[in-house]
């Protein structure tokens, strides 16, 4: 009797630690799964967890990520913020990052952000000019008149030289990238694979809710 107490005593420690070991598996290091940027970029609002995706339309990756960025966003605690922030190299991505702010502005990003996504991707329309963008737009309800005053306007010119701004100091390297409330970028060559990024952010996500405890 007592030898058999003593094997299950010792195959609960076993299984015990084998938890353990599990539990430490789900961590992520610095420099490795993760990078640290020298110097953390301002968030938005300071009481919220914010996590920024760094995109471009015309990245067949990011397009791939929506749908699933989506889905894992609308699952977000109310302590997170998650935003979309447009990378921009070139003319072209200036465009589509005014698109997207243009969108904002005008109250239909919901209708015309994927649209934009599989023009691009699936269609193979590029959407070079502001021309382009407003036929698409039209589609939607948006008259050209109205598009084009948007396009041009103030509050859209700000928004695309603030999100140029945020993906400087991130330090861009691609796109999709992620940065957790303006101190982590996460990369699927860091995390391994899109599902990967998800884990790594939820993870430091985790971590910034622990040390404002």
């Amino acid at each position: 009797m007592l030898i058999r107490r003593w094997l299950i005593a010792s195959l609960l420690t076993l299984l015990s630690i084998a938890a353990c070991a599990e539990d430490a598996t789900t961590s992520f290091e610095e420099g490795k799964h993760y990078v640290r940027l020298d110097t953390p970029v301002r968030t938005v609002d300071p009481n919220k967890i914010e996590v920024t995706e760094v995109f471009w339309y015309g990245c067949s990756h990011c397009f791939h990520f929506e749908p699933m960025v989506h889905a894992w966003s609308k699952k977000l605690p109310k302590d997170v913020e998650f935003v979309q922030s447009p990378a921009m190299w070139n003319r072209v991505m200036e465009i589509h990052a005014r698109a997207f702010y243009t969108a904002k502005a005008l109250g239909v990003l919901d209708k015309v952000h994927q649209p934009i996504f599989e023009a691009i991707n699936v269609e193979r329309n590029m959407l070079t000019t502001p021309d382009a963008i407003a036929t698409l737009f039209a589609k939607y309800g948006v008259e050209e008149s109205t598009f084009h005053k948007a396009f041009k306007s103030f509050a859209v010119n700000s928004q695309v030289q603030q999100a140029d701004a945020r993906a400087r100091g991130y330090q861009i390297q691609g796109t999709p990238e992620m940065i957790v409330n303006g101190k982590f970028r996460v990369s699927t060559r860091t995390a391994g694979s899109q599902r990967g990024m998800l884990e790594v952010v939820d993870y430091l996500v985790q971590q910034e809710r622990n040390s404002a405890q």
